[in-house]
């Protein structure tokens, strides 16, 4: 498996389901287990930032992502283990399952679905649920 950072490529290989979050304001939990994406909840993106590939608490010094999104991409969102939980710089971070932008729309290396199936595959997901991605 190698996934180079900025690459936009999804890394051949089994991944695991490790986590699984959700906009409480806009839909019920999908999954018992299921966290709900806070205003304050980002993505660290930065190798050098000692929380690299983590959830984190915006404000963020280094690079992030914001997982609490005005389009409807990240309601749902499956978390994987690539580069997880000890990343390791420069080899990528986080491969998200989201809801897709429209058929056939590129990703920067997440895994995307229409929405429905993404809720009906989240509601039966659980930690450690493998996905294959083959090469």
């Amino acid at each position: 498996m190698d996934k180079r950072e900025g690459d936009g490529g999804t890394p051949a290989g089994i991944h695991h389901v490790v986590g699984c979050l959700y906009r409480p304001d806009r839909m019920a939990p999908p999954a018992p287990w299921a966290a709900p994406i806070r205003a304050c909840d980002g993505w660290s993106e930065n190798p050098q930032d000692p929380e690299y590939n983590q959830l984190v608490r915006l404000p963020h010094h280094y690079s992030h992502e914001h997982i609490r999104r005005g389009d409807r991409l990240y309601d749902i969102v499956l978390l994987t283990d690539w580069n997880w939980p000890d990343a390791v710089p420069g080899r990528g971070s986080a491969i998200f399952l989201h809801a897709w932008r429209r058929p056939g729309y590129p990703t920067a290396g997440c895994i995307a679905f229409r929405p429905d199936h993404l809720a009906w595959i989240a509601s039966r997901a659980a930690p450690g649920t493998r996905i294959i991605i083959p090469g």
